[in-house]
């Protein structure tokens, strides 16, 4: 491993008593100092490393466990860091095969399933053309096989990323429309979940899906805004990061890009915000980062 273990203390010890947030906060962010409205890579050297691309961060609730993706030479791995006696232990590869990769990881509200895509067999050892939605369940604290998510969420083209609401209703995107109709790209997608099964999936509607590319969605757990990538004319790169927020009559109001604080003329995906609402994290440029949530109200006030 290129690290052997992340010393919070010597960086509670290094900050400024300026700069410096409370010691929980330093323990649970892998001992970062945390940004502000200007976006930073996030934890470089030890997530962010020079020569991987690294994406689909998240945390879990209380902020101890921590799931990412790397790509290694086109085949993903989904990586851990766990919160342990004040130390992050340095990042272990729990999910890898060298036929198919694993990535766009993600935790259900329950946080007893990881959730996550891959090119997997939905029986035997090899790969398949397309990309389903798959889980693995906590069991005693050791992952159960992957478990296909299932015919209502999953089609025969490809499924991408996963978050959920608070009620565990998934939202996820999808290109199983044919791709001569007006919106057979990818587009945003929600499976409700009910009595322990998720819901035939419905497309939502054209103030966050277009004739263009819409995937890599976040939902805010209490859906009051939805953060997802898209290539528009608007955009300023390969891909764009958009929001929109949830009206008082529950609509949701049109898209809008998310500026160039935030979008390069790179590629900016795979959005998440932390359980305490106070950090957004994403990919761009092939790292990840993060920044104040704050920005999001000067996002609101430009979008109103």
């Amino acid at each position: 491993m290129r690290t052997s273990m992340v010393s919070v203390l010597a960086a509670l010890l290094a900050c400024s008593t300026i700069n410096c947030q409370s010691a929980s906060e330093r323990f649970n962010y892998l001992g970062q100092e945390p940004p502000s409205l200007q976006p930073k890579v996030f934890a470089p050297g030890i997530i962010s490393v020079d020569d991987e691309y690294e994406f689909g961060s998240v945390f879990n609730q209380d902020v101890s466990r921590f799931f990412y993706a790397v790509d290694i030479d086109g085949r993903a791995e989904i990586r851990y860091s766990e919160l342990v006696k004040n130390e992050w232990s340095a990042p272990v590869v729990i999910l890898s095969d060298e036929n198919y990769g694993f990535n766009d990881p993600f935790l259900s509200p329950d946080e007893k399933r990881l959730y996550f895509i891959s090119q997997k067999a939905l029986e035997g050892p090899g790969a398949k053309d397309d990309y389903d939605i798959w889980y693995v369940e906590d069991r005693n604290g050791s992952w159960s096989d992957p478990i296909n998510a299932g015919p209502r969420v999953n089609s025969g083209r490809d499924e991408y990323y996963i978050s959920f609401t608070e009620d565990g209703t998934m939202y996820f995107s999808s290109n199983k429309l044919p791709a001569d109709e007006p919106y057979g790209n990818f587009e945003v997608y929600t499976s409700e979940y009910v009595n322990g099964n998720f819901q035939e999936a419905v497309r939502l509607g054209d103030a966050i899906n277009s004739s263009n590319y819409e995937a890599d969605v976040f939902i805010a757990p209490d859906e009051s805004y939805i953060i997802f990538c898209s290539t528009r004319s608007d955009g300023l790169g390969r891909g764009d990061l958009y929001i929109s927020f949830k009206n008082a009559d529950d609509t949701w109001t049109k898209a809008v890009n998310m500026g160039n604080k935030i979008n390069t003329t790179g590629h900016e995906l795979c959005p998440f915000v932390t359980h305490d609402g106070k950090y957004f994290l994403y990919t761009s440029n092939e790292d990840i980062y993060w920044v104040s949530t704050r920005i999001f109200d000067e996002i609101r006030g430009v979008e109103r």
